[in-house]
Parts: structure tokens; C-alpha cells; sequence
């Protein structure tokens, strides 16, 4: 309708009232996780931004299309978009959209910029864009930035192993998201901290937890993400001998991903799939060098270090093990040696410790 009238030369009064619409299509077309749909809304939108050239609609563009190529494992595409939309904000002409489009525009882009960067590599800088982004979030004094603030940098304090911070936010955030009677956050919180359960040996919670988080999360419409969390379902099933509910947790992660292009975490299922194929009454080897071996392809083409590093580890681990000394240490070194910072975050220091081993 609002096309219609533009093509009679009725432009609306409210140079935002497209762009509005497009943005709220693409929303609900995120949570529903739809990759096709969702980078060609995203992509739209930018692309009717910068035909009437309007430097804030463009901003909020090269938000949503970051996001949309995060989330299908184009990482560097999406580095770029985000470095965009943050150089172009300005608070006192760009705070006020929170209240129009749900969120404050850099305080999200600083969000996923800090898990595109810690996927990228960066361990460092993806904390230092958390830290920012929920002191931002702050400042806006709005529940809504604050709750997606406290959610999404969670993200990398948990892929930091920077667990007992990730757990202080989600001690705030789940409050206040009960509070506000907020489903989905309160799902995203429940599901973040399930995921550390599994992570910090404590399965049987993690069981119980998760699969909370994600009905809370799933009564808002939302399915996108899902999959990274039913991965760390399997690792506490398989942990607890429950491996019959650990591969069906896998089979359904991967299904979800082929089905929907959600790709950015397939590296770290694989992953996780291998080390499922260990904890095995009967490890199961060859499959575990499969799925680890998976795992490394992912991430080198998606040009992820921090999960390739992860891969590496995990099979040269597996190698090690096995016997083959210079194998596994031909694959770690050069991963580790890339890496220029972060160095005591938890991947770095286990991977830097199985290089002391193989020396």
C-alpha cells in the first residue's frame, strides 16, 4: 500500500514508515529463521536506504544485513556491515529510534559485533565490545536494549570461558526479564546459563535447564539459535550415559541448521559430535576424527579462527592420543600461532597446554 501511494507521488509524512514495516517483516522473519527470506529483506532494506540516500534508514540497513550474514556464517560481510552502522551513529539524533525499531541501533550492533569478533579471532576486542555494549545499554535506560545487551554479549564471555561473568549477567537479566514478562529473554537466559551447566560438569541441570529456556524461547515465536543450545544438550546427555538423547539432540541440530541456514555455530556441533563419539562406552574414534574433521572445514570457510582453533584442538587431541605426535602437532601450532591476543582465555590456554604436551 504505502508503494502504491508513492507511485501516485503520495509520499508519506513519515519518512520512516517503510523502512518500519520492512524492518518489522524481517524481524519476525529472523525468529522464525528463514536464511533465504532474511538476508533478501535485509538486503532490501539497505538497498531502498541508500537509493533515497538517507544516512540513518542506511544504518539501520547495514544493522539488519549484518546480522542476517552473522547468522549464516558470512563473518567478515557482516564485520563490515557492523563497522558501518556503529562509525554512523550518532546518540543524540539516532537514541531516540530505540523506542521505533525495539532496540538501540549501535548498542545491538556492538552486541554482535562482539561475537563475530571472538569468532573471528578476537578474543579481546569481542570482550571489549561486550563490556561497551552493556554500559551503552545502560545509558539508553530502556529494559528492552538492556535485556538484548545482557542476552547477547553472553555469547562471548561464555565462548571466553568467562563463565562466572556470563552467569552475574544472567542473574540480572533473567529477573528482569521475568519482570517484564519478556518470554524470549527469559528463554535466553535460562538456555545461556543451561549451556554453562553443561559446560562447568553439571549435566543433570543443564538438562533441565535448557529445554526450559528453549520453550520460553520458542512461546515468543523464536527458533533461530536453537540449535548451538540443543548441541549443549547432547554434550550433557552424553555426559549423564544418555547416548540414544545425545544423537538424537545432534541429528535435530543439524537438521535444524540444513533446514533453516542457520550455519554460523555448524563447526562447534561437529565438534561437540566428536566429542560425544568419545565419551562412548565404546569410543568411537573414526567417527569422532570425522566429525572433528568436519568441524575444521567449517570454520576455515567461514574464516572462523576461534572455532578452527577449537577443531584443531580437539583432533590433534585425538591424533596425540592415537599416537601420531607430529601430526597432531602440525595441525595446532600454526592455528595457535595466529593468534595475537586472548591468549588467557580458556581455548587458548587448553590448546597452548596440549602444545606443551606434544613438545
Amino acid at each position: 500500500m504505502i508503494e502504491q501511494a508513492e507511485a501516485r507521488g503520495e509520499t508519506p509524512e513519515d519518512p520512516l514508515l517503510l523502512f518500519s514495516v520492512l524492518y518489522s517483516f524481517w524481524v519476525a522473519n529472523f525468529n522464525g529463521f528463514d536464511a533465504d527470506v532474511v538476508t533478501g529483506l535485509a538486503a532490501q532494506f539497505l538497498r531502498r536506504a541508500e537509493e533515497q540516500k538517507a544516512a540513518t534508514q542506511q544504518m539501520l540497513g547495514h544493522r539488519l544485513v549484518g546480522v542476517s550474514q552473522a547468522t549464516i556464517g558470512n563473518l567478515a560481510d557482516a564485520l563490515e556491515h557492523f563497522d558501518r552502522a556503529i562509525a554512523s551513529y550518532n546518540p543524540r539524533e539516532h537514541r531516540q529510534l530505540a523506542a521505533r525499531f525495539g532496540q538501540d541501533i549501535r548498542v545491538a550492533a556492538l552486541c554482535y559485533r562482539s561475537w563475530i569478533r571472538w569468532m573471528l579471532g578476537y578474543p579481546e576486542a569481542a570482550l571489549a565490545d561486550a563490556k561497551n555494549a552493556v554500559a551503552e545499554a545502560r545509558d539508553v535506560g530502556q529494559g528492552v536494549p538492556l535485556m538484548y545487551s545482557l542476552y547477547f554479549t553472553s555469547y562471548a564471555l561464555i565462548h571466553c570461558g568467562e563463565y562466572e561473568a556470563a552467569n552475574v549477567q544472567l542473574d540480572e537479566l533473567i529477573p528482569l526479564a521475568t519482570e517484564k514478562n519478556a518470554a524470549q529473554w527469559i528463554g535466553g537466559g535460562m538456555m545461556h546459563r543451561g549451556c554453562i551447566q553443561a559446560l562447568t560438569g553439571k549435566p543433570s541441570d543443564a538438562i533441565t535447564m535448557i529445554p526450559a529456556g528453549i520453550a520460553a524461547w520458542q512461546s515468543s515465536g523464536s527458533v533461530v539459535f536453537i540449535p548451538w543450545y540443543v548441541s549443549h544438550m547432547a554434550r550433557a546427555c552424553a555426559e549423564l550415559g544418555q547416548f540414544d538423547d545425545a544423537w538424537r539432540h545432534v541429528n535435530e541440530a543439524f537438521k535444524a541448521i540444513e533446514t533453516t541456514g542457520e550455519t554460523w555455530c555448524e563447526s562447534d556441533i561437529h565438534r561437540t559430535a566428536g566429542d560425544i563419539a568419545l565419551l562412548a562406552r565404546e569410543p568411537e574414534v573414526n567417527k569422532a576424527e570425522i566429525h572433528f574433521s568436519r568441524a575444521l572445514a567449517a570454520a576455515r570457510e567461514q574464516h572462523a579462527k576461534s572455532w578452527e582453533l577449537r577443531a584443531a584442538t580437539s583432533l590433534a587431541r585425538l591424533w596425540y592420543d592415537r599416537g601420531e605426535r607430529n601430526k597432531a602437532g602440525e595441525l595446532l601450532a600454526p592455528v595457535y600461532g595466529w593468534f595475537s591476543e586472548g591468549l588467557q582465555t580458556l581455548d587458548l590456554k587448553q590448546a597452548k597446554g596440549l602444545l606443551d604436551e606434544l613438545a
